[in-house]
């Protein structure tokens, strides 16, 4: 079973949290497929990556570019791994028909959104009763660090 994270996010962007967690991914020699909702939504998140930080660089491509056996993180709207990836990354409501192949599956939505948050909800109760081991994490209102809220 894959180990999942809910991550609640209420006071900084996708935006400006993924990349962190990207960082975090390829510094433990993983690699990531980032599914989004839509293909406007991916190209945007696209360039975020390219210019997310002065001193950072994030390894990564779309199908469009070609070698995507060879990405590091790989960007889709697809149920697919070309680069055989540990973690996934859910972003913008996208959901994955099958979860086994992956050893970590990160599920970041905006709190601010009420529809994101019950469709989050829902996708924890499929989760839990499909048996993977989740935590839930939400931003602190305090440092926007995260706190553990639950476990499931």
């Amino acid at each position: 079973m894959s180990e999942m994270l809910f991550y609640h996010l209420t006071r900084r962007r996708l935006e400006q949290v993924l990349p962190e967690l990207l960082e975090k991914t390829l510094q433990r020699g993983w690699k990531a497929v980032v599914k989004g909702g839509s293909e406007e939504r991916l190209q945007q998140i696209n360039g975020e990556l390219w210019t997310y930080g002065r001193n950072s660089f994030l390894p990564h491509g779309l199908k469009t570019d070609g070698f995507t056996d060879r990405q590091p993180i790989y960007l889709t709207i697809e149920d697919e791994r070309p680069n055989e990836a540990d973690v996934l990354f859910l972003v913008d409501g996208a959901d994955a028909a099958d979860f086994a192949a992956y050893a970590r599956v990160c599920d970041l939505f905006d709190g601010n959104d009420d529809e994101a948050v019950q469709a989050a909800r829902e996708r924890w109760k499929r989760a839990k009763d499909a048996g993977h081991k989740l935590t839930y994490w939400q931003q602190s209102e305090d440092t926007g660090g995260w706190v553990k809220k639950a476990e499931g």
